[in-house]
């Protein structure tokens, strides 16, 4: 999962291609215990590009989105936010994989 390096870069990703951004922190325990699933889940869903957001380093971004939780998940689609998955809870692979498959719906 490539790491989101600017806001920037956010705004042209967003708009240009079908990406998932998964919004975390290091220090984040239900975060750490996922990472181990996110290659599978990549892998099983090649039609997005998945990006890492370091939720210290984007804090305005994450509440410009109203992302209050960690781990999220935010789906873009054609330049439109198409699902989110936002919480504070930690999160099953079945919980992220049917909000992958929904967001594939979109296309």
């Amino acid at each position: 999962m490539e790491k989101l390096q600017s806001v920037e870069q956010f705004k042209e990703i967003s708009s240009q291609e079908a990406a998932v951004f998964m919004f975390s922190a290091d220090w984040c325990p239900d975060c750490r215990v996922i990472e181990q699933i996110l290659p599978r889940i990549e892998a099983d869903f090649p039609s997005f590009s998945f990006y890492y957001v370091d939720r210290d380093q984007f804090i305005d971004l994450c509440g410009e989105l109203e992302i209050f939780g960690i781990p999220s998940f935010l789906a873009f689609v054609n330049g439109q936010e198409v699902e989110r998955f936002v919480s504070k809870d930690r999160k099953s692979q079945e919980e992220i994989e049917a909000f992958l498959t929904k967001a594939e719906s979109h296309f």
